[in-house]
């Protein structure tokens, strides 16, 4: 009996060999195929690694899995051994293409022309390979080097910078944790920018801590839906406002007798857009610290 990673991995390789998908083309998405097979992830995956494995398929940055080759040199006997930052590299932009979850340490060592096992002496696992490219793409966005003029620049830079790198890593908000945060030098500066923003209102430590969870909490709260919302307009081929268009008439018979909505819905036209709630709620968030600092401040006195 054919497994059914085999069947998906023969159909995408007939649609090649056909030329109905053509050299750059994109070939479905492992959740394309989820959806269009009844299967699981780990079964789309494994059929997409298979076409990988076979040189008919790679991951393209930004695009996802494309027709074609990778564009690798051969090893030699005498190139330098493999580093651990192209190992992380490349998984990072594996999971740029195709997310977290469809990342398998197979999977790159395909990409990187090496045996699976070779992987482990560089990274660990896949656990601690996820570590350092949480650790890497935090990095890439580094703080200024000169001094913040004040402690609403010194947290809004923080804040910021968190958004860049959740914006260009959609996997990225959903591989940090707040509860056990991971002890990573990259993530651990970003605390520390605001512990000393929040220093200079000599408050106890419990409320300088509790305030750098809650920046760090808001910012990543809203990045977590950057991944979905653009999975949807993938999926749907609308963006929110086109799909928020669509649910004009539900809305309003679900909204019938709720006066809040219907004052709202009355001629309203609300354009959602998840960079203007991000800068929207950053302000809230430090104008509600601004007030709360003082206040803690003044009863230190």
């Amino acid at each position: 009996m054919t497994a059914p990673y085999q069947l998906i991995a023969a159909g995408i390789r007939a649609r090649i060999s056909t030329g109905e998908l053509g050299q750059g083309e994109r070939v479905p998405s492992t959740r394309e195929l989820m959806r269009e097979y009844g299967v699981a992830m780990a079964t789309a995956t494994k059929a997409l690694t298979t076409l990988q494995q076979e040189g008919l398929v790679h991951s393209r940055p930004g695009v996802g899995t494309v027709v074609g080759p990778a564009k690798r040199t051969p090893v030699r006997a005498d190139e330098p051994a493999l580093s651990r930052e192209e190992v992380v590299r490349v998984a990072i932009t594996l999971a740029d293409a195709d997310g977290l979850a469809a990342l398998s340490m197979r999977r790159i060592a395909s990409e990187l022309g090496v045996s699976t096992m070779g992987l482990y002496r560089h990274v660990g696992g896949k656990d601690a390979l996820v570590l350092q490219m949480v650790d890497r793409a935090i990095a890439d966005f580094p703080f200024p080097p000169s001094e913040p003029a004040g402690w609403r620049e010194g947290i809004e830079t923080a804040a910021r910078l968190q958004w860049a790198a959740y914006r260009k890593h959609l996997w990225l908000p959903g591989a940090i944790t707040i509860g056990r945060p991971q002890l990573l030098p990259s993530l651990l500066s970003h605390t520390d920018a605001v512990l000393r923003a929040v220093g200079s209102f000599g408050v106890d430590p419990s409320t300088a801590m509790y305030a750098a969870i809650t920046v760090f909490g808001y910012v990543r709260g809203v990045a977590l839906n950057l991944e979905p919302e653009a999975l949807a307009e993938q999926d749907t081929g609308l963006t929110a406002d086109e799909w928020a268009e669509g649910q004009a008439d539900r809305l309003a018979a679900v909204a019938q007798g709720l006066a809040g909505f219907e004052a709202l819905l009355d001629g309203f036209d609300f354009d959602f857009d998840l960079e203007q709630l991000f800068e929207f709620g950053l302000q809230l968030v430090l104008d509600g610290l601004g007030v709360r600092l003082e206040t803690v401040r003044s009863r230190l006195r």
